[in-house]
C-alpha cells in the first residue's frame, strides 16, 4: 500500500494549479472590464431644467450600471440643431437624445398628438398611462417604421400643463390672437392657425431673442422654471395661465436601436427602469421647483392672468377641426386618436368618479376667509 503523502502531495499541487488557472482566466474578466459610453444630446439650452432633468436621467443609469455603461448628455446645438436630434440618433452621429415626440411633427402629423391637444381630457400622467399600456407605445414604434426611423423611443417624464403664452399685454378674447405673430410648436401650430395667428415654430433658445426683436408678438415654451431662466420675464411682463394647446406632454428619450441592442440584456434591463425612475423623479421634481420660480416670477412684476373660457373653447373648436383634417389626411393619425379617445373615455371615468376636488381643501386652509386651525 502506497503513503498517502504523496497523493496528498499530488492533489494539493493539482488544485493549487487549477485554482491558479482558474483566477487566471477570472481576473482579466474584472480588470479588464470595458465602459460603454454612449453620447447623448438634449434639445435644450444648458441652464434649462429641461436640460437637468436629461443629466438626472443619465446620472440615474451610470449610477446603476457602475463603470459598464456611461452616458454623457450634452446641451441643444452641441452636435445638431434641436429639430435635428431624431435624424442625429437614427444616423448614429449620437447615440441617443433627449427632448419631445412634437419636435418631429414634421415627418409625420401623428407624432404630435404625444402632447398636442386636448387628448380627450387625459393630464400628462394619463397620457404615460396609455402610451405604456393603452397601445401607445406599439403604435409610436409603427409610426417611425413608417419613416424609417431606426430609434428605440422612451417616454417619460409627465409635464404640467403649459401656459397659453407670454404677451406685452393681457389676452382677452380669442379675436386677439388673429394677426398676432406666435411661437408655439407640433399641432398647437395648427390650432393657433386655426384661430388667425401667423406661427413661428421657434426652438427654445432662439424664443426670447425673438420677442424681444418684435419679431414675434407673442410666446409659449413650457413652465415657470424654463421661462424665467429663459429670460421671458425681461421681455414681457404678462403670462396668460392654461391652455388645451400643450395640456398632456411627456418628455422623450430616444437611442439609437443598434446601440441600444448591442448592450446586455442587464444594461438594457438598467435603462428601461432608470427610465422610470426618472419619470417619476421629475414628475416631483417639477412640482417643487415650478412653484418656487412661479412665486419668484411675481416677485419680478410678472402678471399671471387664467386664459379666459372662451379662448380655451375656440382652441378646442379649432382642435375638432385639426382632428377631422388629419384624420382624413393621415391614417395613423386617426389610429392615434382612436387609440387614445378609447383609453381616455374609460380612464377619464374612472378618474372623475373616484378623484376628490382637493382645491375645496385648499381653499378651506388657503383661500379667503381661509380656516384657521
Amino acid at each position: 500500500m502506497s503513503s498517502p503523502a504523496p497523493q496528498r502531495r499530488r492533489f494539493l499541487k493539482t488544485a493549487t494549479a487549477a485554482a491558479a488557472g482558474a483566477g487566471a482566466l477570472a481576473a482579466p474578466m474584472v480588470s479588464n472590464a470595458q465602459t460603454t459610453s454612449l453620447r447623448f444630446q438634449s434639445t435644450w439650452p444648458a441652464k434649462d431644467i429641461f436640460h437637468e432633468y436629461a443629466t438626472d436621467f443619465a446620472k440615474k443609469v451610470n449610477d446603476m450600471a457602475g463603470s459598464r455603461l456611461k452616458i454623457e448628455v450634452l446641451p441643444a446645438g452641441a452636435v445638431v440643431p434641436a429639430f435635428q436630434l431624431l435624424e442625429a440618433v437614427n444616423k448614429g452621429t449620437l447615440d441617443g437624445g433627449h427632448g419631445v415626440v412634437a419636435y418631429h411633427y414634421g415627418k409625420n402629423s401623428a407624432l404630435a398628438l404625444w402632447g398636442s391637444g386636448p387628448a380627450f381630457g387625459m393630464d400628462p400622467n394619463m397620457v404615460l398611462a396609455w402610451h405604456n399600456y393603452g397601445g401607445g407605445k406599439a403604435l409610436l414604434e409603427e409610426i417611425y417604421k413608417s419613416i424609417k426611423m431606426d430609434v428605440v423611443s422612451y417616454l417619460y417624464g409627465p409635464m404640467p400643463t403649459q401656459p397659453f403664452g407670454w404677451f406685452k399685454k393681457p389676452i382677452g378674447k380669442a379675436a386677439d390672437v388673429k394677426g398676432m405673430k406666435f411661437r408655439t410648436v407640433g399641432l398647437a401650430v395648427d390650432m393657433y392657425t386655426a384661430m388667425g395667428a401667423a406661427v413661428n415654430p421657434l426652438p427654445g433658445g432662439e424664443i426670447v431673442p425673438a420677442l424681444d426683436r418684435g419679431l414675434i408678438d407673442g410666446a409659449e415654451f413650457n413652465n415657470a422654471s424654463s421661462d424665467k431662466v429663459l429670460g421671458f420675464p425681461d421681455v414681457a411682463k404678462n403670462c396668460m395661465l392654461q391652455s388645451f394647446h400643450q395640456s398632456g406632454e411627456q418628455f422623450e428619450i430616444l437611442f439609437n436601436k443598434g446601440k441600444l441592442d448591442a448592450l446586455p440584456a442587464e444594461l438594457r434591463a438598467i435603462v428601461d427602469y432608470g427610465v422610470q425612475a426618472a419619470s417619476a423623479d421629475m414628475s416631483w421634481k417639477a412640482i417643487d421647483r415650478n412653484s418656487k420660480d412661479y412665486d419668484e416670477l411675481k416677485k419680478m412684476g410678472v402678471k399671471f392672468y387664467k386664459t379666459p373660457d372662451a379662448i380655451l373653447k375656440a382652441q378646442l373648436d379649432a382642435w375638432d377641426d385639426i382632428m377631422k383634417k388629419k384624420g382624413g389626411e393621415n391614417p395613423l393619425f386617426k389610429k392615434v386618436l382612436d387609440s387614445q379617445r378609447a383609453f381616455a373615455q374609460r380612464a377619464k371615468a374612472w378618474q372623475n368618479d373616484y378623484m376628490v376636488d382637493f382645491n375645496m381643501a385648499y381653499s378651506r386652509y388657503f383661500g379667503k376667509g381661509a380656516k384657521k386651525t
